[in-house]
């Protein structure tokens, strides 16, 4: 059996807090858990008691007052309600704790290294001033806003503004083309959009005024745009207002708006894989539970931890780090390359921030690697107890090294969830050994299991990864999704009443979880995933183009491999220069996410008898499987070109 990479000590597992919700759970008689350090004992009794488990989280966080109706109705997913006639604000509890003399939160740009600290109660006046101004513009409950924004603290300030009011929130970074962002906010009609003028990234400002001049003609439904400027001046234009003007008022008291348990409080967008994004509608209380138990039990998060995950506004781990001022912690936020003009940059800023728990990639980690970085030794870490690590499968390798060059008593805690539910399934416990290229445990509330072909558990074997009870953060809806159709067919289709997710896990009988990679068509880069359907839209415009397929590999140590096969028109060689304006395309109307590792020649796409491209299957044959193994040869149109896509693995993998 492989040994531990990092074993909790005595008196780390005492002082945990879950270990305390155990003690708690028990001393107010909710369970029976005969050692409240086991955690296995408490994880089943939370799956098993699901009612009284998320009861038991409200009342421990002292959320408030509940509503006198059960907290779970409904007999079967997805036809269940949380707390169905309970009202709450996730703004309202976050400012109701907070401390306001202490750090909320601190930017680092990219540029200049300098920092810009904003105190809770600095926080709190921003956003009652921003919230003041959306509501003079017309903004009212359920109304939506949009940002198009780096990671800054206008950021979390517009976020924050919107949901005091009962509106709705969607954002998403400026590395999205107009087009890439239109396509996602028209669906949800905002009222207001705020964006920057631009943003800081590998070395250079990026000017994106025209850009956001290009978003709003593309989205006729807003009024007006109001404006940050760091950089660059502002439009004389009407429509614009500055950031400035926005938070001005510095008297209004803020006031957050009670609303529903399930009251939209964002929409986070899926990759688009089979078409258009589907908006995901998660609701204030399901968010504020799940994000309470995550960071405070999970990460062991108190007010007095800082919290630095690198990300950006695209990616649900925006959203999840920004809930660790729930706890009266502090957050970071970057703008800005992770490797700028050194790869251990996020170190860096780790140290001069004195982080307590970094949140980073399996990518990032090699990439140090790769570049003989010891951080422990070039950093002053000391402030540093937990390295967070999600957006791809965590190799043993990687966990070996954040053992021996970053701290043999730092845990590296994989995680792994998603945007649709913005937090994580499976992930670590302060209470919990860490192994290498397995992840601890499922999380508390998380019922996860393995399920083959016919909806039967498995274990030590491949299996799909599900979840057979509701979580109060499971999207409340799809936007715009009349009777839930696309929301039962994305995640209830295969097995009925049970969450499939799109993961290849193994759950083993020993210890810890393996985590093989999207079993769906998403593209995964670095955590944030971005759909194939976005590329395609692009790259077979092309003339010189018949058709492409792309697919995300995850490579057995550790680097993810996104290649492009593409279908030349008859007559017409892709040399550099189609190649390159492909790139360019890509970068330009999607993002720099979306330009693939490689570009390849191909004699054909496979397809299903119905026209579905087989992202799937030609993954897996990437992977080392056989077509026959793969896809069932009478489903296909063009059979024999599977065998081309073989022989292509056999070398792709390997270089």
């Amino acid at each position: 059996m492989t040994d531990p990479v990092w074993t909790p000590t005595a008196r780390q597992i005492a002082d945990a807090r879950i270990t305390d919700f155990a003690d708690w759970l028990c001393r107010h008689q909710r369970a029976e858990i005969s050692d409240t350090t086991d955690y296995a004992a408490l994880w089943q009794w939370s799956i098993e008691h699901v009612e009284q488990f998320w009861t038991a989280i409200w009342d421990y966080f002292d959320i408030g007052e509940r509503g006198t109706g059960p907290a779970l109705t409904g007999d079967r997913m997805p036809d269940v309600h949380w707390f169905p006639d309970t009202e709450l604000n996730y703004v309202e509890y976050l400012f109701r704790h907070a401390e306001p003399d202490r750090t909320a939160l601190v930017e680092v740009d990219e540029d200049t290294g300098t920092r810009i600290t904003l105190t809770f109660g600095d926080l709190r006046t921003q956003v009652a001033a921003l919230a003041q101004t959306l509501r003079n513009l017309g903004v009212d409950r359920g109304d939506r806003v949009a940002g198009y924004l780096p990671n800054t603290a206008e950021a979390v300030t517009a976020f924050l503004a919107t949901a005091s009011l009962g509106a709705v929130w969607a954002g998403c970074g400026q590395d999205y083309a107009p087009a890439g962002a239109a396509h996602r906010f028209a669906q949800l009609e905002p009222r207001v959009l705020v964006a920057a003028t631009g943003y800081h990234y590998g070395g250079r400002h990026h000017d994106k005024r025209q850009s956001v001049e290009e978003l709003r003609r593309l989205l006729p439904s807003v009024r007006r745009t109001i404006l940050t400027d760091r950089n660059t001046g502002l439009p004389d234009d009407p429509h614009y207002l500055s950031w400035s003007d926005a938070t001005s008022d510095t008297t209004t008291p803020l006031s957050a708006e009670p609303v529903p348990f399930d009251h939209p409080l964002w929409v986070v967008f899926s990759s688009g894989t089979t078409g258009q994004p589907k908006g995901l509608v998660h609701g204030h209380g399901g968010v504020l539970l799940e994000h309470l138990k995550a960071l405070a039990f999970h990460f062991d998060l108190a007010r007095t931890d800082r919290l630095f995950w690198y990300t950006t506004p695209s990616w649900m781990m925006w959203n999840f780090q920004l809930s660790a001022l729930l706890l009266g912690a502090s957050i970071v936020c970057y703008d800005g390359s992770p490797t700028h003009r050194h790869v251990d940059t996020i170190w860096r800023i780790a140290a001069q921030t004195s982080t307590t728990v970094l949140g980073t990639s399996p990518g990032y980690l090699l990439a140090c690697e790769k570049a003989a970085c010891t951080p422990r030794d070039e950093h002053d870490l000391t402030m540093l107890r937990t390295v967070g690590v999600t957006g791809a499968p965590f190799p043993a390798a990687s966990a070996h090294w954040v053992a021996s060059h970053v701290g043999a008593d730092i845990p590296a805690v994989s995680i792994t969830g998603g945007t649709d539910v913005v937090t994580a399934f499976l992930g670590g416990a302060p209470t919990v050994p860490t192994w290498p290229g397995q992840i601890s445990c499922p999380w508390l509330g998380a019922a996860v299991d393995a399920f083959d072909d016919t909806g039967a558990p498995v274990r030590d074997a491949v299996g799909e990864l599900v979840v057979t009870s509701p979580m109060p953060s499971m999207p409340v809806s799809l936007w715009n999704d009349t009777g839930h159709r696309k929301y039962r067919e994305a995640y209830f289709h295969t097995y009925p009443g049970v969450w499939r997710h799109g993961d290849w896990v193994t759950l083993t009988t020993a210890h810890g979880i393996a985590v093989h990679g999207r079993s769906d068509a998403t593209l995964n880069r670095n955590g944030i995933r971005i759909g194939s359907a976005d590329i395609y839209d692009i790259v077979e415009e092309l003339p010189e183009i018949v058709e492409a397929l792309v697919i995300g590999v995850e490579r057995p140590d550790g680097s993810y491999w996104m290649p492009m096969f593409v279908v030349p028109a008859p007559g017409q060689v892709i040399d550099d220069d189609i190649k390159n304006r492909i790139r360019h395309r890509l970068r330009n109307e999607a993002s720099s996410r979306h330009v693939p590792d490689d570009i390849i020649t191909a004699p054909g796409i496979p397809h299903t008898r119905t026209g579905k491209k087989l992202e799937v299957p030609i993954k897996r044959i990437l992977l080392g499987h056989k077509p026959t193994d793969v896809a069932d040869p009478a489903t296909i149109d063009n059979l024999e070109v599977l065998d081309w896509y073989a022989h292509h693995a056999t070398t792709s993998m390997n270089t």
